[in-house]
């Protein structure tokens, strides 16, 4: 096998499949990358048996053939050789010369035969997305999963289509992370579990472009991206996702309208004088016309006012200042609006289309 790629395309596509290549395991042939010319066109391959990519590398087919390289130091070599053209080539035992300008790296490789291609996907139910929007939909719910845990449940996201509306969830038993978007084109109903892992990986390669697309494939097992010339195909998480909408209530006895800005700073001031790994919450006091934050730990304390609007009752609750940021920096809007019921009942913020909803449980505190 001979091929001939520029640097930047040899590195975005290293890149990209790198994503699904695992840090550990004891399949060595996983630890690679799959570089196959056998065909046409030049594809690179990272799989980790749950979550596979695959994508076309621009490059000059000089002789075809595959082999399976070790990802880590591929990725390594490739990233620090110089802006120039690179070649690779592979030898009857799968040794990879790799030369570009004076430098020769010659590294030894695999069959590519060992290889394990991705699964064969039937495109059968589907939904059409640009990728800007896919990627702002993921980012502003993955931050409520939990990233281990003993009920794989909470550590995927709820993926589910119906009339056109794409509601993705994600919970991890402190919090919940709703948002609902307006599909157009073609949108089968479904309602499957993606893995958390899965979806952080593929917002890291998806465009910013909101005119590029990515159609995405439902089956019960799988989930199928389609972008660029990319493809990512995953694992779904098996079983019945929890019950959201008994969780959610449109009940209230406080209502604040508060400045998005404001409350993330004054929130943020807080911050410094919790130490890391203390769970010592910032205390809300909501009067009329007034949100007071309130923090009282070793460090020192701090006592700051927001003014707000106010409907219903005066409230003093507490909560952990991360969720309630991780929330509020997701959202667009300039204004917010919270709903609380009492210091024990979770909070909601949520705009009047209920294109996001934030659930956040309080924390118990002394006044």
């Amino acid at each position: 096998m001979k091929l001939v790629f520029s640097k930047s395309d040899l590195n975005k596509a290293v890149g990209i499949v790198m994503k699904a290549v695992p840090t550990r395991t004891t399949m060595n042939i996983l630890e690679c990358i799959l570089i196959d010319a056998t065909t046409n066109v030049i594809k690179f391959t990272g799989n980790d048996m749950e979550l596979g990519i695959e994508t076309i590398v621009e490059g000059e087919i000089i002789e075809k053939g595959k082999v399976a390289i070790d990802a880590k130091l591929f990725s390594e070599i490739v990233r620090k050789l110089p802006d120039s053209e690179i070649t690779i080539t592979t030898d009857a035992n799968y040794t990879s010369l790799i030369t570009c300008e004076k430098s020769k790296f010659n590294i030894a490789g695999k069959s590519g035969d060992d290889f394990s291609y991705l699964p064969i996907i039937e495109k059968d139910k589907m939904i059409t997305i640009s990728q800007f929007n896919l990627r702002e939909v993921i980012n502003q719910t993955i931050f409520s999963t939990a990233p281990n845990d003993n009920n794989k449940m909470m550590t995927g996201e709820l993926f589910e289509v119906s009339d056109n509306v794409l509601k993705v969830v994600g919970l991890d038993g402190h919090r919940i992370a709703i948002r609902n978007f307006n599909l157009e084109g073609r949108a089968d109903d479904v309602k499957v579990v993606v893995p958390g892992k899965t979806l952080q990986e593929i917002s890291k390669i998806l465009s910013t472009d909101a005119e590029n697309m990515v159609n995405v494939y439902f089956t019960n097992n799988h989930i199928l991206f389609e972008f660029d010339n990319t493809t990512v195909v995953s694992r779904l998480i098996e079983g019945e996702y929890f019950k959201i909408n008994q969780m959610l209530s449109s009940d209230y006895g406080t209502k604040v309208v508060i400045n998005k800005k404001e409350f993330i700073d004054s929130i943020d001031r807080a911050n410094l004088l919790i130490k890391e790994g203390e769970k010592k919450p910032i205390i809300i006091n909501i009067t009329d016309g007034s949100l007071e934050v309130n923090v009282n730990s070793a460090i020192g304390t701090l006592n700051e006012d927001i003014d707000i609007e106010k409907e219903g009752k005066d409230l003093m609750i507490g909560f952990n200042p991360k969720f309630l940021l991780d929330a509020l920096r997701v959202i667009d809007d300039e204004t917010v609006d919270i709903y609380l019921v009492n210091p024990k009942a979770p909070c909601f913020i949520r705009d009047k289309e209920q294109s996001y909803i934030y659930l956040i449980l309080p924390v118990n505190f002394t006044a």
